[in-house]
C-alpha cells in the first residue's frame, strides 16, 4: 500500500514538474468556487420564525414551581430538601395539560404545606429536560417518597383523583395498634398486606424499610392503592393473626388460606414482596378506568369472559366507604364463596332448603292427591313469602303425566295406583340440570270427611297462601326468602361472572352507550349529596357478553333495593335457560321513521308522511312488521361510501313510490341501531323486502344483481304482497274449503311443494355453478402446471446468465488485474531508464574527468621531467 502511495506521488510530482499550467488553474478555479458560495449564502434569507421564548404556565398565585425554561439540575435541588415531590412534566401547546393545570392548582393549595409541587416544561427544545426525557404524551406526573422514585400516576387528570394518590403516598401504610383495628382493616373486600416489626430493640428495624418500599412499589402497580399495606408493631396484635416471628409478612385472603412470605425461598427486597402480594392476592371486584384515548383496555378485560360492569358514583376522598360500593363487595364476595366453611357466621343462614308444594288431585280419582314439591336448595331473593313455581290449572293434567308417572306410578303395577301416605319417602325427578331447583312428587289418599271439608270452604281455605305464577317464569327469576341464591354461585355455573367498577362521572358516555338513562347532572348531584327529581342512587349495571356479542342492562323497580335486583339480575344470567333479554342500543330520535311509527292515526293523517323513514331499534319492529304494507328496508352505515353512492338511487325509487300508500320505503342505520338477530345482515348495503300479509317471506334483494332503479322497481312488482294477492290460485281454493283445519293444511302442502319446486332449482343452478367451478379449476390446474413449468425453466436460465455474468465478470477483472500489473511495470521501467540515462550521463563525466586528469597528470610528468633533465 506505501509503495502505491509512494508511486502516486511521484506521478503527481512529475505531471506538475511537466505542466505547471495545470496546477494554477486548479487553484484559481477552487478560489472562485469559495467565493461563489460565499457570497450566495450571505444573501440567503432565514424562512423560518424564530421560537418565541416559553413563559410561565402555571399562574404566580399558585404555590407551583414553575421552571418553563427545563431547568432539570433545579429540579434534584428542590426533590432533595422535600420529603415528598410530585413533578409535573408538560407541553404549553398541550390541550392535556392545560386541563390538568387547574386541577393540579387546586390539589397544591391543599397539600402546599406537605408536598413540593414542581412543574417543568418538557418541551422547550434549549431546555435539559427535553433533551434528557422521551415522553410520547403529556402530562406526566412523577412522584418521589423521599430518595424512592419515581412513581408515575397512572390515573385520572382530576383532583380528588390525584389528591388521593398523593395521599396514599405520604402514607403508604397504615398503623394498627389494637385488634380492633387490625379486624377492621381485614373486613374490606380488598387485598390486604400486615407487616409485624417490632420497634423496641432498634429505632427502626431492618425490614421496615424494606416493607415500605414494596408498598410504594404496589402503588406504582396500581394508582388507586386497591391492595393495602398496614403494620403491626404489637405482638398481642399479631398473635390475632397468628404472627409469632418479628418482620414478618402477612397476605390476607377470604377464599383460600392467608399466606406468609416465603424468606427462605425468596430474597427479602421490595420488589420480591410487591410480586408475590401481586402473584398470590385474590380480587373479587375490580376498578376500570379506560383512559378515553385509542386503547385495548377494556377489551382485554371483556375477552376473558362474561363482565358485570358496575358504573358508581364513587369520591376517592370519602371519608366513609361508600355503601353502594360495600353492598356490591357483599354480593361479589359471595358469589365467589364455594366453601361454605369459609363462609362468615352471616353466611350460615342461606343454606336452608326452601319447599314449596301444590296439591295436584287426580283426574280418575276422587280420592287421590299428588303433592308435587319444588326444592329450592339455594333461594335467590328475600322476600315476604316463599313463591312457588307450577303450572297453572289448564296445564295440570302435563304436570301428571310428567312427575306422577316418573315419580310415583312407575312403582306399582296398576297404573292408576298411588303411593299411600305411609310409603317412606319420594321419589326425585331432574328433567334439565338447574343449579338452583328440583322437583319432587309425593302422592297420597286423601279421607272422604276431608274432602267433603275442602269442597264446603272452597278456594277461600288457601287466601293466605300466594297465587302461583305463569309456568312461563323458570324459578331461577323469582324472589324467594329463606336463602341468598348467590352464595357461592360462581361454582355451580359455567356462566361465569367478572365484577367491575367503574366511576360513572368519569365514564358516563360508555353507560350511555351501554343503556343508561337520565343524564349525567343526575348522577353528579346523587355523588355530591343532592336530591334529585328521582329514587335513583346513580348507578347502573350491565352485563357483557363478548362471546356471543350481547349485553343485558339492569332495570330496577323503586320497590327493591340494589342487593335484591343485582342478586336477580346475576342470578337469572346464570340460569341455563335465561330470562334476561338482550339490550338493543338505538338512536334515542329518528328522522321521521319513529315518529310516524309511534303517533296514534290522527297524528299521522296531521303530519306529512316522509320520503324515506328513518328506523331506529325502538320503531324498527313497529314499522316493519305493518301487515297492511310493503316495507322495502335499506340497510346502511355512516362508514360505508357504497351505501352512500346509493342515496340518490334510494331517493329517486322513494319519490316513484310516493303516491302509493301500501309501499313504504325505509332505512336503519345498523351501525348506532342493535336489531334482533333474524333481521340482521352479514354485510352492507342490503336490501330487503317485508311484503304485506306475508312478513315471514321476506326476500333479500339479490347480491349478484346491481342495485338500480330499474332492478329495484322489478324487484318489488315481483315480491310485493299486491301482486301474490291478485294472481295467486290458491287463495280461491282455500277460501272455497273455509277457514277448516283442511283448507290450512292444503295451503301450507302447496306452500311446501313450491318451496321444494324452487330448491329444486337452486339445487340445479347450484349444479350448473359446481360444474363450470370444476372445469374452470381443471383449466386454472393446467394453466398452474405450465406456468410453474416456464417457471422452472426461466430459473435454470437466470441461474446460468447470473454464472456467466460472474465468470465474465471474474475473467473482466483478471485482465483489469492484469493490465495493472502491465501498466506499473511500465511506469517502473521508465523510471529505471531514466535513471540508468541519468547514471550513464554521471559515469560518462566521470570518465571523460578522470582521463583529463591523467593527461594533466601526464603532461605535468613530463614538463617535470624535461626540467630536470
Amino acid at each position: 500500500m506505501l509503495r502505491r502511495v509512494r508511486q502516486s506521488l511521484r506521478q503527481v510530482l512529475f505531471l506538475m514538474a511537466r505542466r505547471p499550467d495545470l496546477l494554477c488553474g486548479a487553484i484559481a478555479l477552487g478560489v472562485l468556487l469559495i467565493l461563489a458560495v460565499k457570497f450566495t449564502c450571505s444573501r440567503a434569507k432565514n424562512v423560518v420564525a424564530a421560537a418565541q421564548p416559553p413563559v410561565r404556565f402555571f399562574s404566580a398565585e399558585a404555590p407551583v414551581v414553575d421552571l418553563y425554561l427545563g431547568q432539570l439540575d433545579q429540579v434534584e435541588k428542590l426533590r432533595s430538601v422535600a420529603e415528598v415531590s410530585l413533578i409535573f412534566f408538560y407541553a404549553p401547546w398541550c390541550a392535556h395539560s392545560m386541563a390538568a393545570r387547574q386541577e393540579v392548582q387546586q390539589v397544591a393549595k391543599k397539600l402546599a404545606k406537605q408536598v413540593q409541587f414542581v412543574a417543568v416544561n418538557c418541551w422547550y427544545s434549549q431546555g435539559k429536560c427535553r433533551r434528557q426525557n422521551r415522553f410520547y404524551q403529556y402530562p406526566v406526573i412523577h412522584l418521589f417518597y423521599r430518595r424512592f422514585g419515581p412513581i408515575e400516576y397512572k390515573g385520572p387528570f382530576v383532583a380528588p383523583y390525584v389528591e388521593s394518590f398523593i395521599l396514599r403516598v405520604i402514607t403508604p401504610l397504615t398503623y394498627l395498634p389494637s385488634r380492633a383495628t387490625l379486624e377492621d382493616f381485614l373486613s374490606y373486600h380488598e387485598p390486604r398486606v400486615v407487616g409485624f416489626f417490632q420497634f423496641n430493640s432498634s429505632p427502626q428495624p431492618p425490614g421496615y424499610i424494606t416493607y415500605l418500599s414494596s408498598a410504594l412499589h404496589a402503588l406504582k402497580r396500581d394508582f388507586r392503592g386497591v391492595v393495602r399495606f398496614g403494620v403491626v408493631t404489637n405482638r398481642k396484635v399479631a398473635e390475632a393473626i397468628s404472627l409469632q416471628e418479628d418482620e414478618t409478612v402477612y397476605l390476607h385472603r377470604r377464599f383460600n388460606s392467608s399466606l406468609i412470605f416465603p424468606r427462605r425461598e425468596r430474597n427479602f427486597t421490595s420488589e420480591a414482596i410487591c410480586s408475590w402480594v401481586f402473584e398470590h392476592h385474590e380480587t373479587v371486584l375490580q376498578w376500570l378506568q379506560p383512559p378515553g384515548t385509542k386503547s385495548r383496555l377494556l377489551e382485554q378485560e371483556l375477552t376473558k369472559g362474561p363482565a358485570l360492569l358496575l358504573f358508581l358514583p364513587h369520591n376517592p376522598l370519602g371519608s366513609k366507604p361508600n355503601p353502594i360500593l360495600q353492598q356490591i363487595a357483599d354480593i361479589a364476595v359471595r358469589y365467589h364463596s364455594c366453601d361454605n366453611n369459609n363462609h362468615s357466621s352471616l353466611d350460615n343462614s342461606f343454606t336452608s332448603h326452601a319447599l314449596c308444594c301444590q296439591s295436584v288431585p287426580l283426574p280418575e280419582s276422587s280420592t287421590s292427591v299428588c303433592e308435587v314439591c319444588l326444592s329450592l336448595s339455594r333461594p335467590s331473593l328475600t322476600s315476604s313469602y316463599v313463591r312457588c313455581l307450577f303450572p297453572s290449572m289448564d296445564q295440570r293434567g302435563d304436570v301428571l303425566q310428567t312427575y306422577l308417572r316418573h315419580c310415583c306410578l312407575h312403582q306399582l303395577p296398576v297404573p292408576l295406583s298411588i303411593k299411600t301416605a305411609t310409603s317412606v319417602g319420594c321419589s326425585n325427578l331432574l328433567n334439565s340440570y338447574s343449579p338452583f331447583s328440583q322437583y319432587s312428587a309425593c302422592c297420597r289418599k286423601l279421607e272422604p270427611q276431608l274432602i267433603a271439608s275442602q269442597d264446603k270452604e272452597g278456594p277461600d281455605m288457601h287466601r293466605d297462601s300466594p297465587p302461583p305464577p305463569s309456568s312461563s317464569i323458570p324459578p331461577s327469576s323469582v324472589s324467594q326468602r329463606g336463602g341468598d341464591g348467590i352464595t357461592g354461585l360462581r361454582c355451580q355455573t359455567n356462566r361465569t361472572l367478572r365484577f367491575y367498577v367503574l366511576d360513572v362521572a368519569l365514564n358516563w358516555p360508555l353507560a350511555m352507550r351501554l343503556g343508561a338513562l337520565g343524564n349525567r347532572t343526575a348522577s353528579l348531584h346523587q355523588e355530591a349529596g343532592i336530591p334529585g327529581d328521582g329514587s335513583s342512587d346513580g348507578s347502573f349495571a350491565a352485563i357483557v357478553n363478548l362471546k356471543d356479542e350481547v349485553h343485558y342492562v339492569l332495570h330496577r323497580s323503586p320497590a327493591t333495593t340494589l342487593t335484591e335486583s343485582l342478586e336477580a339480575f346475576i342470578r337469572n344470567f346464570s340460569a341455563p335457560y335465561s330470562l334476561l333479554q338482550r339490550h338493543l342500543v338505538g338512536q334515542e330520535n329518528g328522522k321521521g321513521g319513529e315518529e310516524e311509527a309511534g303517533h296514534p292515526d290522527e297524528v299521522r293523517q296531521t303530519s306529512p308522511r316522509p320520503l324515506i323513514t328513518e328506523l331506529t331499534t325502538s320503531s324498527f319492529l313497529p314499522s316493519v312488521m305493518d301487515l297492511q304494507k310493503d316495507v322495502l328496508l335499506f340497510y346502511y352505515t355512516q362508514w360505508c361510501g357504497f351505501c352512500s353512492v346509493l342515496n340518490h338511487i334510494i331517493i329517486q325509487l322513494a319519490r316513484l313510490l310516493q303516491g302509493n300508500s301500501t309501499i313504504t320505503v325505509a332505512r336503519v342505520n345498523v351501525g348506532r341501531n342493535d336489531l334482533p338477530w333474524e333481521f340482521m345482515v352479514d354485510h352492507v348495503p342490503s336490501v330487503l323486502l317485508f311484503p304485506r300479509y306475508r312478513k315471514h317471506l321476506s326476500v333479500k334483494f339479490p347480491d349478484d344483481l346491481p342495485i338500480t332503479l330499474p332492478n329495484l322497481l322489478h324487484f318489488i312488482l315481483q315480491h310485493s304482497g299486491s301482486v301474490h294477492d291478485a294472481d295467486k290460485p290458491v287463495t280461491s281454493s282455500v277460501e272455497a274449503d273455509g277457514p277448516g283445519p283442511s283448507a290450512i293444511l292444503r295451503a301450507e302442502f302447496l306452500a311446501l311443494q313450491r318451496e321444494v319446486q324452487t330448491l329444486h332449482r337452486a339445487r340445479e343452478r347450484l349444479s350448473q355453478q359446481l360444474a363450470q367451478l370444476w372445469r374452470d379449476h381443471r383449466r386454472l390446474t393446467f394453466d398452474t402446471r405450465s406456468l410453474e413449468a416456464q417457471n422452472a425453466e426461466l430459473q435454470q436460465e437466470r441461474q446460468s446468465l447470473e454464472e456467466q455474468h460472474q465468470e465474465k465478470s471474474r475473467q473482466l477483472g483478471e485482465a483489469v488485474r492484469r493490465l495493472q500489473e502491465l501498466a506499473d511495470t511500465s511506469e517502473n521501467l521508465l523510471n529505471e531508464n531514466t535513471l540508468l540515462r541519468i547514471l550513464l550521463r554521471a559515469l560518462k563525466d566521470r570518465t571523460e574527468a578522470r582521463e583529463q586528469a591523467e593527461v594533466e597528470r601526464k603532461e605535468a610528468e613530463q614538463k617535470r621531467n624535461h626540467m630536470a633533465s
